[in-house]
């Protein structure tokens, strides 16, 4: 990995657009780090220190891993890449159920460009019910919970400081959305995605000191064995794919011969990717809303108690079956068997062995159906990792090498990586007689 990085930034071309992916992270984390107007940084500051040790401190460090710590801080990027990240999940599972959404994007690049604007439309709907909730929150004093009383807002009874605040989140979000599409345009990689993994890596480091002060160098070197062995095992499973074979017989168009070719589908283990984690994420938070608004029932007493913190066997449980429920559920909706049957037909394609049409519709379907289910189990016990070392062995709750974190790490990593090497390949192909 660091000789391709080496030999990108002899490349001068490759060098710009890696400078300019540096550049436009630079300012991201200027946005995330600059406050609101309005916001009273002393006593936010304040209440984020005294929140990360309060009883619910594993739900403030997951909401810092993905907003980079900038929502807590009430900042101009405080909503981070979520907003867009939430739409786009939303008109992915719409083009499914909507049939104008399906026929988009069989269009191509101008139907697919369609539903990218409707995915900004709806990034920005988004980011205005989440900034106002955000702000409601701090203007009444329960964005943390309880951990913290103190005043976040200077004029926390203005109408106009409210607005203020929100019409500045707003715009910090549409302003990240326009800094992924450069990175994506102009740069190297997909912007959004290497947004996302910049929000996640800035938390990283502060996590890892952490340890180092509360249990000492002994704690700190176990946890990073761990955390490098399970690199490695997510490495491992997101390389792997079952290659179905795939062979096209010949064809004659016109005077011309077309086909006779070999090729294979490549099923990866993990097709879903991250999106079951953040799915059942969304879900285990609703109880917590839930006992906001009704504190004072017998329910909020048995739900503060089993699926809040985090460490109760009861969440554990529920948040696994929701993973593999929506591995399957995703991967159902986004790889179609019938489609890709039907196209091998069409064009005269064929599974050794296995007859065109309905037949290779099922193998496809029983193929998909066996390797999602270790796919599925893979996603949910890395992400239980960090709340059974919290459960088992009592690591501090802002544990760093969490499931989602490390997905998202190396998941973002391997497709750059890939990227460039691509990019450089066609930079410096060697010739059958070179």
């Amino acid at each position: 990995m660091l000789k391709v990085f080496v030999n990108a930034f002899r490349t001068p071309e490759l060098r710009r657009k890696i400078l300019f992916v540096l550049g436009i992270v630079v300012l991201f984390r200027m946005g995330s780090m600059l406050p609101a107007p309005g916001v009273n940084v002393a006593n936010v500051r304040e209440c984020v220190d005294l929140a990360a040790g309060g009883e619910n401190a594993g739900l403030f460090a997951l909401i810092n891993v993905f907003s980079g710590g900038a929502l807590l801080q009430l900042t101009v990027f405080a909503l981070g890449i979520m907003p867009y990240i939430t739409a786009s999940i939303i008109l992915q599972l719409l083009v499914v159920v909507i049939p104008r959404l399906e026929a988009l994007k069989k269009e191509g690049q101008s139907g697919q460009a369609k539903i990218t604007q409707y995915t900004r439309y709806l990034t920005v709907g988004l980011a205005i019910l989440q900034a106002a909730g955000i702000v409601a929150l701090a203007r009444s004093g329960d964005l943390f919970q309880g951990a913290c009383n103190l005043p976040l807002l200077y004029s926390p009874d203005s109408m106009a400081s409210y607005l203020l605040i929100v019409t500045v989140m707003v715009a910090g979000t549409t302003v990240i959305m326009w800094f992924g599409e450069l990175i994506t345009d102009r740069g190297v990689g997909n912007g959004m995605s290497i947004l996302i993994f910049t929000q996640v890596v800035a938390t990283f480091p502060g996590a890892m000191w952490n340890i180092r002060q509360t249990n000492g160098w002994t704690t700190f070197a176990i946890v990073v064995a761990v955390g490098l062995a399970v690199v490695a095992l997510v490495i491992y499973i997101e390389q792997a794919q079952r290659r179905i074979p795939v062979q096209y017989a010949k064809r004659m168009v016109g005077r011309r011969m077309f086909g006779g070719s070999s090729t294979y589908i490549p099923l990866k283990v993990n097709q879903a990717g991250i999106i079951p984690v953040i799915f059942a994420s969304s879900l285990m938070y609703l109880p917590v809303l839930w006992v906001n608004f009704n504190s004072d029932s017998g329910a909020a007493t048995w739900i503060q108690d089993h699926f809040v913190t985090g460490d109760h066997p009861y969440y554990m449980v529920t948040f696994f079956a929701l993973i593999v429920f929506f591995t399957y559920f995703y991967v159902s909706i986004t790889f179609n068997p019938e489609e890709v049957a039907d196209n091998m037909k069409k064009y005269g394609g064929f599974i050794p062995g296995i007859r065109a049409g309905k037949p290779t519709q099922d193998y496809l379907g029983y193929v998909l159906s066996r390797i999602t289910a270790p796919g599925a189990l893979y996603l949910g016990l890395i992400a239980l990792i960090p709340m059974l070392a919290i459960a088992l062995v009592g690591a501090n709750q802002n544990f760093p090498f969490g499931g989602t974190t490390i997905l998202i790490i190396v998941g973002v990593g391997l497709d750059t990586v890939k990227q460039i090497e691509s990019q450089l390949q066609q930079r410096n192909y060697e010739g059958f007689l070179k």
